[in-house]
């Protein structure tokens, strides 16, 4: 199988998958919700969640970075065995370090809870300490799953890996409607770190099968060690700066008007959607790939193959920026607007969306380029590069806070993103030479006409269904929305075609093998 159809093959599996995940994480929380409500009670569980999910985030998250590249190192140099000895190490580390943290953690968890959420009364920051002390082995649990599903992708392995989220949010489901039922809060807090469990414990049957067998290992003094140290440290920090870049947002909407961190939150969440479906797929894919080519010393293979996946990204979400860009507000009225959510809410979510919209494919870029540093086991640049992009983004909230309310914080999101793209882009283009040419300002040129002929149809039918659908209620806003979209998709294909882009062929793989899954066994 050639490395284009394997990549798109891993693609549409981690996608498909992802999105079970994203169905299952909103079950998830409306099942939370019908069994707590919007109370103290699980404003507690959340901040008690919060805190390991805050150190995943930046150790962790980190180390799943780090863990392919190396890995896939050893294997191109004939030493695979010699890489399941490293990562006996490593996670043998993993288990020791956050099983200290998590008992310091036990011990500390009034004053976590403090740091964490200093506004919670007395009784609720008390059931907020007690949840956290039962949630933290989260840490060590989602710390080996991290690993396991590293060390899977290196080997070529996706769906089981990807599976393992949405099993979490099937046990926690399950533990919300029976150990919740029976216990209490305190019952799904112990389901939540089940669910944790089994993602990191259903891996390891794959992982033998790839040839791994784990022996307790302290080498602390091996090479491959030393190294996975060295480039976990620079990546930690970008994604401490990354964490950075949320707190202003939520520090400078605080002063705004009711409803502003509500709205910039939700429109958030939108524009997650399709980076955590298509673009993180993607992602996942490729990287194993290019992390061996990058190994293997292959330069041009290498330029061609991130070239490809930066090409794949900007083809879907530049339509799907402007897309939500168009039908922000239907968008938004469809989603929320029931109960308390009202017009008012709508209008300042879908002003949010609109300027969030604007760097949606900025960010969807950005995690393939930076992964381009990463394959080469460069994780200092991104990170140098993060700390301009934070400074960007303050710049220009503090510029447009004034004129556009939480609306200049989207705004500025979306310029930073995009200053970072560019920067990114300049960056690896000087590591991987001759990654841009002619073909991709043409390609450039063909995507922007066939997503403005795409736009131009987003917002006619939109607009020539929005009075025949106004007494229909939700179903008719269903219909507005989804005949909108369905429009707009299918002129943008044919508009791929039309203009004879190389990847119209692409287009047709991901649609022949999604109508393949579809398609039901004969026999």
């Amino acid at each position: 199988m050639s490395t284009g159809k394997m990549i798109a093959r891993a693609t549409l599996v981690v996608a498909v998958i992802n999105l079970l995940s994203r169905i299952l994480g909103f079950v998830r929380e409306q099942v939370i919700a019908y069994m707590f409500g919007a109370t103290s009670t699980t404003d507690a569980y959340v901040v008690a969640y919060n805190i390991p999910n805050t150190v995943f985030a930046i150790v962790i998250g980190a180390l799943a970075t780090v863990v392919v590249p190396v890995f896939s190192e050893y294997v191109a140099k004939g030493r695979k065995d010699e890489a399941w000895k490293l990562f006996n190490t490593v996670i043998t580390m993993v288990i020791i370090i956050f099983t200290v943290v998590t008992v310091g953690g036990i011990f500390a968890a009034p004053l976590l809870v403090k740091l964490t959420a200093p506004g919670l009364n007395t009784a609720t920051a008390g059931l907020a300490t007690r949840l956290t002390v039962i949630m933290l082995p989260i840490l060590v649990f989602y710390g080996l799953s991290t690993v396991f599903q590293g060390l899977l992708n290196a080997n070529q392995v996706f769906a089981v890996p990807a599976l393992s989220v949405s099993f979490t949010n099937v046990v926690i489901i399950v533990s919300a409607l029976t150990l919740g039922s029976m216990y209490g809060i305190d019952g799904l807090a112990a389901g939540t770190v089940g669910g944790f469990a089994l993602a990191a414990l259903m891996q390891i049957p794959k992982l033998r099968q790839v040839g791994f067998r784990f022996k307790f290992s302290t080498d602390w003094r091996h090479p491959g060690v030393r190294k996975v140290l060295y480039l976990v440290m620079p990546v930690a920090i970008g994604t401490s700066l990354n964490q950075i870049y949320l707190i202003i947002d939520r520090i400078l909407a605080s002063g705004l008007a009711e409803g502003s961190i509500s709205a910039l939150n939700y429109a958030n969440r939108i524009i997650l959607m399709p980076i955590t479906f298509f673009v993180l797929a993607i992602g996942t894919a490729f990287y194993p790939t290019i992390t061996t080519l990058a190994a293997q010393g292959k330069q041009r293979e290498l330029a061609d193959t991130v070239l490809r996946a930066i090409r794949t990204v900007i083809l879907f979400a530049l339509p799907a920026g402007v897309g939500l860009m168009v039908l922000s507000t239907p968008i938004i009225k469809l989603l929320f607007e029931h109960g308390e959510f009202g017009p008012r809410a709508t209008a300042m979510t879908a002003l949010a969306l609109m300027f969030y919209a604007i760097g949606l494919v900025g960010q969807a870029a950005n995690i393939i380029l930076t992964r381009g540093f990463y394959a080469q086991q460069d994780t200092k640049t991104p990170v140098k590069l993060m700390a301009v992009t934070v400074t960007v983004n303050l710049i220009f909230s503090l510029l447009l806070i004034g004129p556009l309310k939480h609306g200049g914080l989207a705004l500025a999101n979306s310029i930073a993103s995009l200053v970072n793209t560019v920067m990114l882009s300049y960056y690896l283009n000087k590591r991987i030479p001759g990654m841009w040419h002619a073909g991709t300002v043409k390609f450039m040129v063909q995507t922007v006409t066939a997503t403005a002929v795409m736009a131009a149809t987003a917002w006619g039918v939109n607009a020539a269904l929005a009075d025949k659908m106004a007494g229909h209620g939700t179903l008719g806003l269903a219909v507005q929305v989804g005949a909108s979209i369905s429009a707009a998709m299918g002129i943008f294909v044919l508009a791929i075609f039309l203009l004879r882009m190389e990847e119209a062929g692409l287009v047709t793989m991901y649609a022949g093998k999604f109508l393949g899954r579809l398609r039901p066994s004969r026999g």
